[in-house]
């Protein structure tokens, strides 16, 4: 058990003035050229606000954010909390059309959005799009990059803002508390259509004050985060765990192995989470023994099984001296359960661990009682951590978080006597590739698309390297002489890379059930 209490911040506003307090000239985020201390960081966050606030932006009000892992998206992020502005994440491997159907569904009033990554010109492209809603697009530079675009605009316009400009900020940041709503992260579904996982100020830091204290992070930890700051594993149990603790930051806007390796020698990096598949590339990586990473002390990784072998190297090849796996869902603000400093390896590789202080997990069967002891069901969870409700969707709410507080989170698993959770399937088709989550009926809506698909199933298939990788079942429109690879082509050209079909099988007729409906456990035993 930890022994955090709750945390002693209320916002995220609370915590970033009493950190440039506490820490002052001591460095929050190092990334490139860039070193910036927990006193700047404030200060670009208020300037930030005040340009916000100057543009008639309120409590309530949404602002996404569509870019890498950046410095900047830590400032802007904390600037629209500070206000008490809603923070909305956009995943950096969506297209445009993707993107703004995020930006419609939060009904975002402003986007900051990087200007250029990866050959692709995201600002420009956003504009080109149908966001009658959307006001302002602020440009952040490309990462690593010291190009003046609209952001430092507005940082400067900021830092000359008239008395009753910052006089309007402050009120906004006195006017919140831990329950202001602090985000929205988007969220797939059996729907096919994104859903809006709304969560407050104070869940979010009481979870990851926990999360912190588990994982032993503190001010003197150097923490490389690969993990996209879109999501909660890079985001909140990134640098908000961070800052919590007032650990220093280095944001990695794309992963790769020789980067990593070289990040973690050059800046003694003590902290690196990711998928299992991150370790398992770097453990595989032909110059990891010439490169010295024996500063990295602390990991967190989770996957529904990992083998115990990883866990095992992690610690004895790697030396990493903490290796803890854990579990959580957007719905229940990234968290719910934990190992424990001092597990055994294969508690570590076949469990999630346990829950959180403050959080209630139980397993649920199908007529609606709890499960006993190594009994499968559906994981439940109740506490503090469950979301305040979908964004603008009481259906989905209601359908999701039932009369009695228990959040069903639609993954199958049991409890062992210790109280650890295994996971062993999903309810709904969800598949991770390579850490992010495919949902199968977003992917064949986006599929169905093309003239040349009538029908089409997806499923997940297993791959060494990413873990599963998705798998078409298709029947061709008529008199279609579809290939392979023109669909494989075209679906690169329309949806984010990890959700691509690595395989498109074509059959006559997909197999359907008495009710019609699609029989997927026999597409994969197909497979």
């Amino acid at each position: 058990m930890t022994t955090a209490a709750p945390t002693q911040h209320n916002t995220t506003a609370d915590l970033i003035e009493y950190a440039a307090l506490q820490y002052g000239s001591r460095i929050f985020i190092h990334e490139g050229e860039k070193a910036l201390s927990f006193a700047m960081v404030h200060q670009q966050v208020c300037n930030l606000a005040n340009a916000l606030v100057a543009r008639d932006f309120k409590q309530g009000d949404r602002a996404a954010i569509w870019a890498p892992n950046c410095a900047e998206w830590i400032v802007a992020a904390l600037a629209i909390q500070y206000v008490g502005g809603t923070l909305v994440t956009v995943n950096t491997r969506y297209k445009p059309s993707e993107a703004r159907e995020i930006l419609a569904d939060s009904g975002s009033c402003v986007a900051f959005v990087v200007e250029s990554f990866l050959g692709t010109q995201y600002a420009e492209a956003l504009a080109e799009q149908d966001l009658p809603l959307l006001q302002h697009i602020v440009a952040l530079p490309s990462p690593n990059t010291s190009d003046q675009t609209s952001y430092h605009q507005w940082i400067n316009e900021g830092m000359s803002a008239s008395e009753a400009i910052c006089q309007k900020r402050d009120a906004l940041r006195e006017s919140i508390g831990p329950e202001t709503v602090s985000d929205i992260l988007f969220t797939s579904g059996t729907t096919g259509r994104a859903k809006g996982v709304v969560t407050a100020h104070g869940q979010n830091l009481q979870a990851f004050d926990i999360f912190a204290e588990i994982l032993g992070l503190v001010d003197s930890d150097r923490y490389l985060i690969i993990n996209p700051f879109f999501h909660s594993f890079g985001y909140k149990a990134g640098w908000l765990a961070s800052l919590l603790r007032g650990a220093t930051v280095y944001p990695m806007a794309v992963f790769d192995v020789p980067a990593v390796l070289d990040a973690i020698s050059r800046h003694a990096i003590t902290v690196m989470p990711g998928p299992p598949t991150l370790f398992q590339s770097i453990l595989m990586h032909p110059d990891r023994a010439n490169v010295d990473i024996s500063s990295l002390t602390k990991a967190t990784t989770g996957a529904a099984t990992i083998p115990t072998q990883l866990i095992v190297d992690m610690k004895e090849i790697l030396g990493i001296e903490t290796v803890i796996t854990a579990y959580g869902l957007s719905e229940t603000c990234g968290l719910v359960t934990m190992c424990r400093r001092g597990d055994a390896p294969d508690i570590i590789a076949s469990t999630s661990g346990r829950a959180i202080p403050g959080i209630e997990v139980s397993i649920m069967r199908a007529d609606g009682s709890l499960a006993s002891t190594d009994e499968t069901g559906e994981i439940v969870v109740r506490g503090f951590n469950v979301m305040q409700c979908y964004f603008n969707n009481e259906q989905a709410t209601a359908a999701t978080i039932d009369e009695n507080g228990w959040l069903h989170t639609g993954d199958i698993g049991s409890l062992d006597a210790g109280g650890n959770i295994r996971i062993t399937d999903r309810l709904k088709d969800m598949f991770i590739s390579g850490g992010f989550n495919c949902y199968p009926a977003e992917i064949e809506n986006q599929l169905l698309n093309h003239v040349d698909v009538a029908q089409v199933a997806v499923v997940g298939m297993p791959d060494e390297r990413m873990g599963e990788v998705t798998a078409a079942f298709v029947v061709r429109a008529a008199s279609s002489q579809m290939h392979e690879a023109d669909l494989i082509s075209w679906s690169r050209a329309q949806m984010a890379n990890y959700k691509v079909p690595r395989r498109v099988i074509f059959v006559d007729a997909l197999p359907l059930n008495a009710s019609g409906k699609i029989l997927k456990t026999e597409l994969r035993a197909l497979l």
